[in-house]
């Protein structure tokens, strides 16, 4: 293979690797409460241990499924944003990845209350950019 092939691909795989990370950022930008620009040689459990966060939240947050790569020059979300609801609780903007049950999880709530607090027929049908109200309180 010749100097300019190897080259040609080289281009390739860098703009590759640019439009995977650029939906998570696009995804994120209006949810996200702090960034962190990835440097060469950081690793997610390093800016996880950083930030006081896991791995998992970063992949969820960022939209990484399971993988654990980033690349140095990439923002990454470290702490999603979570504002207050005028109704008296916290509202939360659903990220990629996310279940209601983890969200309930997270927010100590029970997850049919959740459900019902947002209207939510379906437990298994929530996505990306919804707003949920969350709950002051739980009921059992």
């Amino acid at each position: 293979m010749s100097t300019k092939r190897i080259s040609i691909v080289v281009v390739i795989l860098v703009l590759a690797a640019l439009l995977v990370s650029i939906p998570a950022q696009a995804a994120n930008a209006a949810t996200c409460a702090q960034y962190h620009y990835v440097q060469p040689g950081e690793t997610l459990f390093r800016i996880s241990r950083w930030y006081g966060t896991t791995v998992a939240e970063l992949q969820r947050i960022n939209g990484l499924g399971s993988s654990t790569r980033i690349y140095a020059g990439t923002s990454l979300c470290v702490k999603a944003d979570v504002v207050s609801d005028p109704v008296g609780g916290k509202t939360y903007v659903v990220q990629y990845g996310d279940t209601l049950s983890r969200i309930a999880r997270a927010f100590g709530v029970n997850m049919d209350v959740l459900a019902r607090v947002n209207n939510i027929l379906n437990v298994n049908r929530i996505y990306a950019g919804q707003v949920l109200s969350i709950p002051d309180f739980t009921i059992q």
